[in-house]
């Protein structure tokens, strides 16, 4: 194993007992996917309470490069949501901090607060989703909140046994 590589087992364990230690409001669960792998990660985010998303819970996914924490992580929403900024079929997620805004100080726990804020922080001039944004620019915030509230219904709120996911 190089220096490289153990110092990034290291940060990952490290932010991992951190993670378990601190609660983060904004999730229900942080952790790696398979025990034996720390690179691949999975998280439960809460919808931001006093909002449309509220009530809801999404599956996301992430994968931790190697040269993490100079480089972000990639993290997608695994769980279908409505929002401007995550792609409808994908999951991608449309977040500076993701992107050009990255900083080794962000950590995997923190990056998810960033995400659960971009909930109700929407950039409809930057839409992955042109749909959602579409209702925002038109200023129709009851139709938005309106189809946000159905896909929480419908996808985010484990207990209706609904198929909440993306294709693979």
């Amino acid at each position: 194993m190089s220096a490289a590589s153990a110092s990034l087992n290291r940060r990952l364990i490290q932010e991992l007992h951190k993670s378990r230690t601190e609660q983060n409001p904004a999730l229900t669960y942080l952790e790696p996917l398979d025990d034996s792998d720390l690179h691949h990660w999975h998280a439960g985010l809460r919808g931001t309470p006093d909002s449309p998303y509220e009530g809801g819970v999404w599956d996301v996914d992430i994968a931790i490069p190697d040269n993490y924490p100079l480089a972000p992580p990639t993290i997608k929403f695994k769980t279908k949501i409505c929002h401007p900024n995550v792609h409808i079929q994908t999951g991608e997620i449309c977040l500076d901090l993701l992107k050009s805004e990255w900083s080794a100080a962000y950590t995997i726990s923190s990056t998810m607060t960033a995400i659960q804020t971009l909930l109700t922080s929407p950039e409809p001039d930057s839409p992955l989703n042109v749909d959602a944004a579409a209702l925002l620019r038109s200023g129709d915030n009851v139709g938005y909140e309106s189809l946000v509230r159905f896909y929480v219904w419908r996808y985010a709120q484990k207990h209706n046994g609904a198929d909440d996911g993306y294709a693979a």
